[in-house]
């Protein structure tokens, strides 16, 4: 660990950083006591997150034309498809009962 004072740190910069490039620690006093105020170190390069990074979950693929080809004549939305790989299961619809217990426990 290399140490130096605010006036040697002015003066000798440029060598207190390679060192911390090095991968020293650099510590900077101030004072005739030497008190530590400041600390070098260097700063370590992360790596870019890359693309397909939830490949592990083993999502089915969903190919081009799904999203680019026309719909079936007659579509209306409303239909559930086991084949459609973009089509949510849909909720069960909540009872009125439900519903007022909901919002009494929420107030």
């Amino acid at each position: 660990m290399a140490s130096a004072t605010i006036f040697e740190a002015k003066t000798n910069l440029s060598e207190l950083i390679k060192k911390a490039q090095a991968g020293e620690k650099v510590v900077i006093t101030s004072g005739r006591e030497k008190t530590p105020v400041a600390e070098l170190t260097p700063i370590i390069a992360h790596k870019p997150k890359r693309l397909g990074f939830l490949a592990h979950l083993n999502l089915p693929s969903i190919s081009d034309s799904v999203w680019f080809d026309p719909l079936p004549e007659g579509w209306t939305g409303m239909e559930e498809r086991a084949d459609d790989p973009l089509l949510m299961p849909k909720r069960k619809p909540v009872s009125q009962a439900a519903r007022s217990a909901r919002s009494r426990t929420a107030k």
